[in-house]
């Protein structure tokens, strides 16, 4: 599965818009940091029929070494970004045709 890059996108939208490559990197990363700043202000940050990006408190937990089983470890709870897709999103990436997943890397079946 191939990746995409900011720097990706600053070229696509660029060819695009006619903009500069600096210019569209200026606004894109405008565009993050007010994101990342609203984020963490805890203000959930929607984009209409893209989705929405949320802050979700997880609860406390206790962890298991699996290496030491019998020691418990104490997990604080912690603020994590969660992202919902939105309808049209959802609908696109409904139409995808999964492939089998790969033997190796991220998404690897775990046996």
């Amino acid at each position: 599965m191939a990746s995409v890059t900011k720097r990706d996108l600053v070229i696509q939208i660029s060819d695009q818009t006619g903009l500069t490559q600096n210019e569209v990197f200026d606004v894109l990363q405008l565009f993050l940091d007010n994101v990342t700043t609203h984020l963490s202000e805890n203000a959930d940050v929607v984009l209409r029929n893209f989705g929405s990006f949320e802050i979700r408190v997880t609860k406390p937990k206790v962890g298991r070494n699996p290496k030491n089983p019998e020691l418990a470890v104490a997990i604080p709870a912690r603020a994590v970004v969660k992202f919902k897709p939105g309808k049209e999103l959802k609908e696109k990436v409904r139409q995808l045709h999964p492939s089998p997943p790969a033997a190796q890397g991220r998404g690897a079946a775990r046996g």
